[in-house]
């Protein structure tokens, strides 16, 4: 995302990127779903790169490895509800 603060002051913006993500959220879920429940998939949109983890934070640190301080997209996996854009950190 060229412009970060878009995130946080553009509601378009937003609605944009989390249309992306879910988009690619529903291409994974067959491979994901029930086989990683509850686990959480750290979706980079732009790209379609997917990170897995069993926590929120071992998800992070996978999706920082490659895209550091990058807006992406946290989902919990079974419960596509539970999800949140947030930059990696």
């Amino acid at each position: 995302m060229s412009d970060p603060m878009a995130m946080y002051q553009d509601e378009a913006t937003r609605r944009a990127f989390i249309g992306k993500a879910k988009a690619v959220y529903q291409q994974l879920q067959g491979t994901l779903e029930p086989a990683h429940n509850g686990e959480i998939v750290v979706i980079e949109p732009e790209s379609g790169e997917h990170f897995l983890g069993k926590t929120l934070g071992q998800a992070n640190n996978a999706a920082f490895a490659k895209f550091p301080d990058s807006w992406v997209y946290f989902v919990r996996i079974g419960e596509a509800e539970a999800a949140v854009p947030l930059k990696t950190w």
